[in-house]
């Protein structure tokens, strides 16, 4: 019975994670402090970085089949630009290549900072309610422009300045895609287009990680939960595949506000657990 209910906790994080990717809440601090809770915060800090990479290798999976097509066309008519003298005064080739260019420069920032400081990120739950908090404040300033007209196109300087913004997220707590949308918006650009932008730069981020995630795994089988970690990867795609269909569908920047009370709560929850 032990066993099961071991491997229902970790179903469980999986299911969170699946969500909490997709929505702007942050699925790493969701993951510290339900860890925590699930397992008594016992080498929460030697496990969890593993844990993070293997449930996220099923968000990235979920990711690239939902844009799919997207994906296949900005790299075919990259590499049509690049080897193709023909190709490259076709318009949509151009563009396509202009895209996946911002799409580097947008994750340059927080590459550079995962490496820099990923061995000494605060993984207690009072920074990471913290960080929830500071998500939450973020998407109510956004929330306040929600009657400002929100019709742009992401362009180069909207791309860096999006790079920059996306760059906190390597801190537990502070949301990837929350902050990413935050950066889009403040710069007026159009919720749909932020969450393409968005995804699909977690996308071209997570294929390093992933690939690292999947070579510790193999590298450590006596250090992690394999039947456990098999399940949060399986439970993770499945309902980041979910809720990304439904981000696309109903999220708007009315909404975020919902999300931004949310952020607050469970921060809350986190620095109260803190102290007790």
């Amino acid at each position: 019975m032990d066993y099961i209910i071991e491997l229902i906790k970790y179903v469980i994080l999986g299911v969170i994670q699946g969500i909490t990717e997709i929505f702007p809440v942050s699925s790493s601090g969701h993951l510290v402090l339900f860890s925590t809770l699930f397992m008594g915060g016992e080498n929460i800090k030697d496990t969890l970085p593993l844990f993070l990479m293997i449930t996220n290798m099923g968000s990235f999976i979920a990711l690239l089949i939902y844009y799919f097509t997207d994906v296949k066309s900005l790299v075919s008519d990259s590499f049509l630009y690049v080897f193709s003298k023909e190709k490259r005064t076709n318009s949509q080739v151009q563009e396509n290549f202009n895209y996946v260019v911002k799409l580097v420069i947008a994750v340059i920032p927080i590459g550079i900072a995962g490496l820099l400081i990923k061995d000494v990120l605060p993984t207690n739950l009072l920074s990471v309610g913290i960080s929830l908090c500071i998500t939450g404040i973020l998407l109510s300033l956004v929330f306040m422009l929600r009657h400002k007209k929100f019709a742009l196109d992401v362009t180069w300087k909207n791309a860096g300045i999006i790079g920059l913004f996306q760059m906190f997220a390597v801190f537990p707590g502070i949301s990837r895609s929350g902050i990413t949308l935050v950066g889009g918006l403040s710069q007026k650009i159009e919720i749909k287009k932020v969450m393409r932008f968005s995804f699909l730069s977690y996308l071209l981020v997570s294929i390093p990680v992933s690939a690292l995630g999947l070579y510790d795994a193999i590298n450590s089988p006596g250090a992690i939960h394999i039947p456990g970690f098999i399940l949060a990867f399986i439970f993770s795609f499945i309902f980041s595949y979910l809720t990304i269909n439904i981000m696309h569908k109903f999220v708007t920047v009315k909404n975020l506000i919902w999300f931004a009370i949310y952020a607050f709560i469970i921060g809350s929850l986190s620095i109260t657990l803190y102290f007790t």
